[in-house]
């Protein structure tokens, strides 16, 4: 039997009788992380990692959630079920199911050069592998982080001896917060839209460092856009909101910048290489750290990874999903709560057991 199969509401585990990231609504959903594209309102219980608890709270509201830490299993219908950190963004997690002998592991969303903004990513050993694509071709290749924030401070610190306000767009969870722990608070202020000032609320509470910021709305002093860097999500772009700025330079963040064109297609001046999913390396490291002789090919470029695995001597197959490819979906709202595709949770309260996390739980090796 296999573990985890496709079906029009999500990857569903049969004999646990249970959904990983369902796009439709279902009783029971265990989310890897808390971007649109994988938590979405609606369903009846959630199962989630601890450290994102108050960000999926922050994005679905009064939800049926339940959270496991990092490495503690729970049993459920038979099937041993864990999460360990994917390194993609805070809470973000992999599910390992483990039943008769077998064990997957689903990824969901993952990176794996520490970024000191979430637990770092950890290989799980598995039969089976499921695993993202997003960017899964040769010419996506990162550059070192001490290399991208040395880029972002000096283009920023150009920006403000010539008294520019530098507006960087980036998605508001996860990439944002990341953004700012690489950031030289020397060369100015640093100032926020709302959508990631609440997010980076969420973050302090949970123990991440984080540079002092400040909502652009607070500000009372206009002077100090000049040399202030404004993080903004891309929504944000061509609006009204910027207009307060007068002259400024812009950028964007995110792994499409290593595109000719993509830059160009953003009307940005400036874009830099930055991603919360793992570039084509990453993925094959990923994958060959597992142990795994079987993979499963989700989002992105499914075919080509196929292919490539598959002549590396893997039994390589695909699901179809339809996880958006954007790298790292900011899916909210401007205020921060709403998502843009969300599916209306029932009035009814739900009257089905969900997860047993007060059951006997131990370490997973």
């Amino acid at each position: 039997m296999d573990l985890i199969t496709a079906r029009p509401e999500g990857l569903y585990c049969p004999p646990g009788d249970f959904y990983i990231d369902p796009w439709r609504p279902v009783e029971r959903a265990v989310i890897t992380h808390a971007h649109s594209d994988h938590a979405r309102a609606g369903n009846g219980h959630y199962l989630a990692a601890a450290p994102g608890k108050n960000i999926l709270l922050s994005r679905l509201g009064d939800i049926a959630l339940d959270t496991l830490p990092y490495d503690i299993p729970i049993t459920h219908h038979g099937v041993q079920l864990s999460f360990h950190p994917a390194g993609h963004v805070l809470g973000s997690a992999q599910v390992r199911l483990a039943y008769r002998g077998e064990v997957w592991v689903a990824s969901g969303d993952y990176k794996l050069e520490p970024d000191g903004t979430c637990a770092p990513f950890e290989p799980v050993p598995c039969h089976t592998f499921i695993t993202e694509s997003t960017f899964g071709l040769p010419i996506y290749r990162w550059p070192g982080q001490p290399v991208l924030f040395d880029e972002i401070n000096q283009w920023w610190r150009n920006n403000a001896e010539n008294n520019r306000t530098s507006v960087l767009f980036c998605y508001a969870f996860g990439k944002a917060q990341r953004v700012l722990s690489g950031l030289d608070t020397s060369i100015g202020p640093i100032l926020t839209h709302g959508a990631v000032e609440l997010l980076n609320e969420v973050y302090r509470r949970e123990g991440v460092a984080l540079p002092p910021t400040f909502k652009v709305s607070d500000i009372q002093d206009k002077t100090l856009y000049r040399r202030a860097l404004v993080l903004a999500p891309p929504s944000a772009q061509g609006s009204l909101w910027m207009r307060r700025f007068g002259e400024y330079a812009d950028a964007f963040a995110s792994g499409w910048m290593q595109l000719r064109g993509a830059r160009r297609r953003r009307g940005v001046n400036r874009g830099f290489v930055m991603s919360d999913h793992a570039d084509w390396h990453g993925l094959h490291t990923a994958i060959q750290a597992t142990g795994a002789t079987r993979i499963f090919v989700t989002h992105g470029s499914v075919a080509i990874m196929v292919r490539y695995l598959y002549e590396q001597g893997l039994d390589a197959r695909t699901f179809e999903t339809p996880y958006g490819e954007e790298d790292g979906q900011e899916g909210i709202e401007q205020d921060g709560t709403l998502f843009k595709d969300a599916v209306q949770p029932s009035s009814e309260q739900s009257t089905e057991p969900g997860f047993p996390t007060n059951s006997t739980q131990q370490s997973v090796s």
